[in-house]
């Protein structure tokens, strides 16, 4: 009787980790497709960046802005005619 029950306890024991590990590659798998997703995301982003400074450079290209914020390293150059 008490081999019985051994055994139906392991066949418990054996099922429930059994479970443990299908659980932990199923989280596994969950949160590596998370990060994947996070990182694509982040690359369209950075790509939806690139493309918008490449329209504004192309679109602004040869023309004259003024900035009124003062830039501490921009220099001041006198132009002479020749």
């Amino acid at each position: 009787m008490s081999i019985l029950l051994s055994i139906s306890g392991l066949f418990k024991t054996v099922l429930i980790l059994i479970g443990v590990f299908v659980a932990l590659r199923f989280l596994g798998q969950m949160m590596i497709a998370k990060r994947n997703i996070a990182e694509q995301n982040q690359l369209k982003a950075n790509q939806a960046r690139i493309r918008k400074e490449k329209e504004f450079v192309e679109k602004n290209k040869g023309k004259i802005s003024i900035s009124r914020k003062s830039n501490p390293h921009a220099e001041d150059v006198d132009y002479e005619e020749v």
